[in-house]
This record gives structure tokens, C-alpha cells and sequence, in this order.
């Protein structure tokens, strides 16, 4: 009697697409890795043996490491866990993409572990509580993470835990699955890592493999291309190079999201550790090759690095002059009406220098005095031109309020442009000016941003403004007098034609 409860609980379990457990099995051991413990460990140890000793100046606090099976991309990988090896961190955050399922966010897995022929990998679940976004983007799910009867299971997440479990012993993980190359979902994902990055003692994982299947060759200039581009360490122009094929990524959405948060780092820097091919493996065919590339990101704590920062503060002081106003504005319009024809963004060559500087700026747009689109960066992310340029186009073709400008109205559009300080949080709401500063109000994954002309064109006194703000977090009206509710302000130079005449 006992035997056939146990061979039903066992076919059970075959016919259900998602494990009752809280612990994820290991579904690719045994195909992209070997399934015995002794020869996991053999390999990789003889990986990183191979890859010698670290170069990296500073200890990491981002790595991109290759997803294949072991005998092609492990010897690759290796050169990035080498860097990790014997370092202190208190969880490490996985981002994999999915190659066997599209969902329209970035899925953090909700159970308690993962499993590999090593063991289990704990879910540091406090952690991936503080990985979701108020706007939905981010969210615990399983989507990408179980698998289901009679196809595949992602590997890509799974096969890095082996190496971990190695160089990080007894160190928590979240892992995310991204499901999607949303820029939206992405920008979301990435800064609300870049925030963690700063708080806590964590190191990033971005999975990925580069250009597949193509001669030897090519795939060498085809990597070299996407190498050239990691090195800019510009997340919007590595995002369209990869969406738009100039060169190949199949984990572009999570290194994307790791160039957005490493933004949020000081003085970020990047290394090309190793790059290599299946080809260059014993036997391997080079008739049709897929690409790896590790990396390592890390902080550049040299004292040159606050040189270049009191620069560009000594830049960043004052308000832009006319000449800047102008030129940003010219800047904002010409990209409107290229992203809203399809015709190549404008990238100019004669940029000011103060314009250079990483700001923070909202870019609004006008249709007879109605908002059509209104889209930005709080923080300084990119150079002021650049921010400008993307925001420009978010708004005109991306605000999720509207839909995309036509060419048609663009003879009826007006750009007003706000050039943001960086935010500074207040305990005492009355030092704010109505008219001068802009809100952002935060209480736990809730967060609503007003800019300071929001006020003024309302007639809004400052204890309404602070309503209104707590209204677009998604918060009662009365949450900015809850001791636990966040207040920050900054200020911003709004500028459009007419007031620039």
C-alpha cells in the first residue's frame, strides 16, 4: 500500500508542468554540464587553474560570463570567477535572458533555492523582495525559471551556479530571468540594481553568449564590434547595437541592465578579460562557431578619478547660458523629427563642454499647450547631449500615456526641456520652495516624481504639491507626513523656446 502512494506521487509529479517544491531542480545537469558532483568540480577547478591570476585593479562588483555547455564557454567563463575567487559578498544577483518562453518583464524567482549536483544555492529571499519595482516591470514570478512538460528547461542562469558554488562557497543568490528586450523593462531592472549596488556588498552576474553561428572569422569581427561597444560602457547605444543586430548578444537584455546600474557606481570601469569562440576549443568546428566574452566592471578609486570629478562639478556650476539652451533645444527637436520619420538620431560632433557632464534632465513635449509625451532621467546617468537625445526620443515615441508622435503633428510640437540637480533628501518639508524644487517621494517599492513647473502652472501651494506627489507614487494623500515616507528635492532649469526669446 505504501509503495503504490509513493509510484502515485511519483506519476503525480511527472504530469505537472510546475514543481510543488520551493527548490528549482537542476533540469541541465548532465547536458550543458556534467551531472556528477566530482567532475564539476574537477573541470571547473581545472578552468580557472587555466586562467591564471587575477588583473582586475579593484574587486568587481560586475562580471558577464558565457552560457554554453562547459567544454566550449567554461574556459572563457573562467576568467571572470577567477576574479571573484576568495571575495567577500553577501549575495550575488544572476541575470540570465530566456531562450524558451517570452514574458513581458524581468521574473526574480520566488522559492527558496536552486539546485545543482553540488547542492543547493539559497534564494537570499529578503533581497529579491527589494529587487521589484513599483512599476511592475520587476516582479517575483516564476516565468523563466521552472520548466515544463516536454521542452527544455533555461539553461542559461543554471549553468553559472556550478561556478559559484566553487569561488563563492555558502554565498546566497536572486536569480532573474529576463523575458523580454523592453527598454522599459531593462531601465527599470537596471536602476533599481544600480541603487542596490551602492547600499550593499553584492556582485551583479550578467549570461550571456555573443554572435552565433557563423564562420570563424566573422564571428571574430562581429564579438570585436560588441567588444568595442562594452567598452563605452553606454547602455543605450550597447541596447540598440544588440537589438538591432550590428552585433549579436543573446543575453543583451541582462548586460544592459548591468551597464545601467554600474552608472549608479563611481568611476566605473570595464575589462575584456577573455574572449574566444566554440572554434578555438580541441576539435571544434569553425564552420559555423558561437561567441563568449567575460568581463569584469569594477570602481576606479584612483586619486586621477576625483580629479576628473572636480572638473566636471566646476563645469556642472551655474545655469546653461542661451547658447546652451539653444543648442540643447535644436538638439531635442532635430531628434523628435528624426525618431518620429525613422531617419538615424543626431550625433553631434561640436558638443560644449559643460554639456558634456553627466546630468539628469526631463525632456516634455507640447501639442497646443496639451502634454504629448514627457520622459527623463532623474540621476546623471549619461552626458547632458546624450540624455537629451534619449529622452527626446522616449518622449516623442515611448511615454506608455500616449501614443507615438506622428509625422503629422510634428509642425504643432513644442519641446520644453528641465535640466535636473542631483536629488537630495530633506526631513523637513518646509525648506521646500514652490517653484524652485521638484519631488520625489518614495515609501517602500512606491515612488512618484513631480517637476517643479508642475506646481507653478497648477497654482499649487506646497502642501499640495506634496499631496499630488504622494498621489503619483501611488500613496495616500496624506503619506508625506508618515515618518517612514521618503522626501527629496531638486531643482531644475526649465527652458523652450519662448522662454529662451
Amino acid at each position: 500500500m505504501k509503495k503504490g502512494v509513493i509510484i502515485m506521487a511519483v506519476i503525480l509529479s511527472m504530469l505537472t508542468d510546475i514543481p510543488s517544491a520551493q527548490e528549482r531542480p537542476a533540469y541541465n545537469a548532465g547536458a550543458f554540464y556534467p551531472a556528477n558532483p566530482a567532475e564539476i568540480t574537477s573541470q571547473i577547478t581545472t578552468y580557472l587553474k587555466n586562467a591564471g591570476p587575477k588583473t582586475l585593479p579593484q574587486k568587481p562588483f560586475g562580471i558577464i560570463v558565457p552560457h554554453a555547455g562547459y567544454i566550449y564557454s567554461g574556459p572563457v567563463a573562467a576568467y571572470a570567477y577567477r576574479e571573484v575567487k576568495d571575495q567577500k559578498y553577501d549575495a550575488v544577483i544572476i541575470m540570465s535572458p530566456c531562450h524558451v518562453e517570452y514574458f513581458p518583464f524581468a521574473a526574480i524567482y520566488p522559492g527558496d533555492a536552486y539546485l545543482t549536483p553540488l547542492g543547493k544555492v539559497a534564494v537570499d529571499k529578503k533581497l529579491a523582495t527589494q529587487c521589484v519595482t513599483s512599476d511592475g516591470l520587476v516582479k517575483l514570478a516564476t516565468e523563466g525559471h521552472l520548466g515544463r512538460r516536454f521542452e527544455r528547461a533555461e539553461h542559461s542562469l543554471e549553468v553559472q551556479l556550478p561556478f559559484l558554488q566553487i569561488v563563492l562557497p555558502n554565498t546566497p543568490i536572486v536569480p532573474i530571468v529576463v523575458g523580454t528586450h523592453d527598454w522599459r523593462v531593462l531601465e527599470s531592472l537596471g536602476n533599481r540594481l544600480g541603487e542596490l549596488l551602492v547600499q550593499k556588498n553584492i556582485l551583479i552576474v550578467a549570461s550571456s553568449d555573443f554572435s552565433h553561428y557563423h564562420p570563424y572569422s566573422e564571428c571574430q569581427k562581429i564579438d570585436q564590434r560588441a567588444i568595442d561597444c562594452l567598452k563605452q560602457l553606454d547602455a543605450m547605444k550597447f541596447y540598440k547595437g544588440f537589438t538591432s543586430e550590428t552585433f549579436e548578444a543573446c543575453g543583451g537584455a541582462p548586460i544592459t541592465a548591468l551597464l545601467i546600474a554600474a552608472q549608479k557606481m563611481k568611476n566605473p570601469q570595464i575589462e575584456i578579460l577573455k574572449n574566444a569562440n566554440s572554434g578555438d576549443v580541441p576539435h571544434g568546428d569553425k564552420s559555423a562557431v558561437v561567441g563568449y566574452v567575460a568581463a569584469g566592471l569594477y570602481q576606479d578609486t584612483k586619486a586621477k578619478s576625483e580629479n576628473k570629478n572636480t572638473a566636471n562639478s566646476q563645469l556642472n556650476k551655474g545655469d546653461l547660458t542661451r547658447e546652451e539652451q539653444l543648442y540643447l533645444l535644436d538638439l531635442a527637436e532635430k531628434t523628435v523629427a528624426a525618431a518620429v520619420n525613422h531617419k538615424p538620431l543626431p550625433d553631434p560632433k561640436d558638443v560644449p563642454e559643460r554639456l558634456k557632464v553627466k546630468r539628469g534632465a526631463f525632456v516634455t513635449l507640447e501639442k497646443h499647450h496639451e502634454l504629448r509625451g514627457c520622459i527623463g532621467y532623474i540621476l546623471p546617468i549619461y552626458p547632458l547631449y546624450k540624455t537629451v537625445i534619449e529622452m527626446a526620443q522616449a518622449a516623442a515615441l515611448e511615454d506608455p500615456r500616449f501614443s507615438p508622435v506622428s509625422p503629422s503633428e510634428l509642425k504643432d510640437i513644442t519641446v520644453e526641456i528641465s535640466v535636473l540637480t542631483v536629488p537630495e533628501k530633506i526631513s523637513d518639508p518646509s525648506v521646500i520652495e514652490v517653484g524652485k524644487h521638484g519631488l520625489i517621494i518614495k515609501r517602500g517599492y512606491n515612488q512618484g516624481l513631480l517637476l517643479p513647473q508642475v506646481a507653478t502652472d497648477y497654482g499649487w501651494d506646497r502642501e499640495t504639491f506634496l499631496e499630488h506627489t504622494c498621489l503619483k507614487a501611488g500613496l495616500p494623500r496624506d503619506a508625506w507626513r508618515d515618518k517612514n515616507t521618503e522626501i527629496q528635492i531638486f531643482s531644475a532649469q526649465v527652458f523652450s523656446r519662448e522662454t529662451v526669446k
